[in-house]
């Protein structure tokens, strides 16, 4: 009898469901429908004397509170100490005058909350029957930050080892390269940190800006979770009401504009095998304005989603790349317009072309029904999945507060973003949008890209920190100079042929850091080309490779994994301990291209290429002869990138030259390794190359 039921049940539903289907019309869009009201929920706010401004957003469904401390600021121009703001902030919670930074690590973990600080303020959170002990440590650090140098050279050691890692990332350098163009380098928004900048910062330097900027009277207190407002008041009296106010400097700064015709910046990195594009320009824009939500939503058809124009036409129809995005974002002082991608070197013009067709053509052609319901129907469910999380309404109340906007300005966004119209969305492309009057920046291997990018405007080449540069004339190379006498003079560089011909095996000890770990590496070669490598990590083998000159092993951590093809294809095709003595004389061939500049040395540039079609490109000093970098394109999931290897640090071992110092690098990652020990002709044990 049941079973009859849900017979019944399911053919009614499927005959009214195909009923009220076949009622619709699909021939064109369906109307958006009112906008749909919501529930902001509640907070409530209070003034202490010495002019903190308190938010508190009661939410009883865990135990937990958070405190959110915000300083509010004019944007600061640090100049030729740039990266202090940042570090001061850092600093903050490193220790105070009664703390070490263990101390305060040790008693947050132990009531499993989390404390952080930035320059401009410092959260906290813990379950609520910690709260006490977390405002005890929350107001330690912000009233006794110690600033000590110890720890301001760790953070300035970090800071460093990041910008020279950024130097190869194509990434950064288009960042730097567009913020220095777009708001210029006297603008807070377009001056850059450098190692050079960052090493000139004191402790005097933060201690001054804690103390300059770090009052309550232009600050704001969010008090999020479960706690009611009587407790509230309570607690923000007793931990912040003795809170010291005072006079905080203002700043103003010219208003950056945008070129009068589009200027294409050219940032030569010759290793390339992709362009970074960036098309910018600095926009008016403030937070909250009339014009916030109907430009997001214009951006948002132009190229702020996966389905957006930019990405349709770049990656799904011609290919181009990855991702094609677009962002435009407001800002009290100045906001910006940018549009980016990673494109194939062949293609990088057509990229830029397309990037331009579709500026122009969401300025001159309305937009629509569909692409407008699709992008609010988007943002809508986005807004309102934000409201699951009660830091939304804070951070709702502190926007209005610190923006001015009005007080139901959040309360009418899907109001007021179910009004936009697509006569509204050419109006905003027309106020924001400019195909001609940008920047645009390319990062990338000039020599192949350079000519197809005149089409847009005067090309000008800068320098990985946005600095003017002429365009690096290409040295001829010595007539009748060949690859082979390149190789010939890097084996004389390294201590001549007849030399190099006696090692039979190679045995070196290394050593290197990574995420904080100390690594302890041993790589043993053995003529023609077998190999092995070994990685400790506090003494246990974490990582082994095995080549015998046919098959390899791969184990980490003691399993065996899968075996890294190319690599064992690699390795196969390589001749000898020292393979440039016969590149030559085998089936690889080695193309003498030109000099580059490898640092501040010049360098032959030579593309080998072996029997199997794969490449990498060497470089060799063209004063000593030595071998300064390698490099070969790798394929991610990601796309195409180049991985560097630099040597560096030449010493002479038993009459033979090897470098003590290699960096790699990949994207935005360097691995740096320090030679420790290098022995000859060492009597190996007969398994050393075993598979088995």
């Amino acid at each position: 009898m049941n079973n009859i039921k849900l017979y019944i049940s399911i053919v009614l539903l499927t005959v009214f469901s195909t009923a009220a289907i076949a009622q619709i019309d699909r021939t064109h869009a369906p109307k958006a429908g009112p906008a749909p009201e919501i529930n902001l929920g509640k907070y409530e706010h209070f003034e202490l004397k010495n002019g903190l401004k308190v938010f508190v957003v009661e939410n009883h469904k865990i135990p937990r509170v958070s405190f959110n401390l915000r300083i509010d600021r004019d944007p600061i121009f640090e100049g030729e100490k740039a990266g202090f703001v940042n570090i001061a902030g850092d600093l903050m919670r490193t220790g105070t005058t009664s703390r070490t930074k263990a101390q305060i690590d040790e008693e947050v973990d132990f009531i499993a909350a989390s404390l952080s600080t930035s320059s401009t303020g410092i959260f906290a959170s813990s379950l609520t029957k910690h709260q006490d002990k977390l405002l005890e440590l929350m107001t330690d650090v912000l009233y006794n930050p110690s600033f000590s140098e110890d720890e301001l050279e760790k953070l300035k050691k970090q800071t460093i080892s990041g910008l020279a890692a950024s130097k190869d990332d194509p990434n950064s350098i288009a960042s730097n390269v567009r913020k220095a163009l777009v708001f210029g380098k006297t603008h807070p928004y377009g001056e850059l940190m450098t190692e050079e900048k960052v090493g000139k910062i004191t402790v005097d330097d933060c201690r001054s800006y804690y103390s300059t900027y770090f009052k309550p009277n232009i600050s704001y207190l969010a008090i999020v979770g479960d706690i009611n407002m009587e407790e509230a008041k309570k607690i923000a009296q007793q931990y912040f009401g003795e809170w010291e106010p005072g006079d905080v400097p203002s700043f103003q700064y010219e208003q950056p504009e945008p070129p009068e015709k589009t200027l294409v910046a050219l940032v030569d990195r010759p290793n390339s095998v992709q362009s970074v594009i960036r098309i910018s320009y600095p926009v008016d824009l403030n937070p909250g304005s009339q014009y916030a939500i109907p430009s997001s939503v214009m951006n948002h058809i132009l190229g702020g989603s996966f389905s957006s124009r930019l990405m349709q036409n770049l990656r799904e129809d011609k290919a181009f790349t990855y991702g094609a995005r677009s962002s435009l974002s407001s800002d009290r002082l100045v906001g910006s317009f940018s549009a980016s991608a990673s494109v194939r070197n062949e293609v990088t013009d057509s990229a830029i072309y397309e990037f331009l067709y579709e500026l122009k053509r969401i300025e001159n052609e309305e937009v629509t029904e569909e692409d407008l319901n699709a992008s609010k129907a988007y943002m809508t469910g986005s807004f309102a999945r934000s409201l699951e999380s009660p830091q939304t309404i804070a951070r709702f109340a502190l926007n209005t507060a610190i923006y001015g906007l009005p007080e139901d300005y959040y309360a009418n966004y899907l109001k007021n973003l179910n009004a936009v119209s697509t006569d509204y969305i050419q109006q905003m492309a027309n106020k924001y949008i400019q195909h001609d009057g940008a920047y645009i920046v390319v990062v990338g291997k000039a020599s192949e890209i350079a000519e197809g990018l005149e089409k847009f405007g005067e090309v000008q080449y800068y320098d990985i920190y946005g600095n003017r540069v002429e365009p690096s004339d290409a040295q001829p190379l010595p007539e009748g100079l060949t690859a082979g006498e390149v190789y010939a003079s890097y084996v004389g560089a390294l201590g001549g042929r007849e030399k190099l011909e006696s090692v039979k095996n190679i045995s070196m000890k290394m050593k290197a850091e990574m995420m904080g770990q100390m690594l302890d590496m041993n790589l043993v070669k053995e003529a023609p080309n077998k190999m092995k490598q070994e990685i400790e990590m506090n003494g246990m083998v974490v990582s082994k490779v095995v080549f015998d000159g046919a098959e390899m092993i791969n184990e980490q951590m003691g399993n065996r994994m899968p075996v890294d093809e190319n690599m064992k294809k690699e390795m196969a095709m390589e001749p000898g301990l020292f393979p440039e003595m016969y590149y030559t004389e085998s089936e690889i061939k080695s193309d003498l291209t030109g000099i580059e500049k490898i640092g501040e040395e010049n360098a032959y540039v030579i593309e080998v290429t072996f029997p199997d079609g794969s490449k990498k490109t060497a470089y060799y000093s063209v004063e000593t002869g030595l071998k300064l970098r390698s490099s070969k394109v790798i394929d991610t999931p990601q796309g195409s990138d180049t991985q560097i290897t630099d040597y560096r640090n030449y010493k002479e071992v038993d009459g033979i030259m090897f470098p003590f110092e290699i960096v790699q690098k990949f994207g935005p990652t360097e691995f740096k390794t320090e030679v420790v020990t290098i022995e000859l002709n060492k009597e190996l044990p007969p398994d050393t190359f075993s598979i088995e």
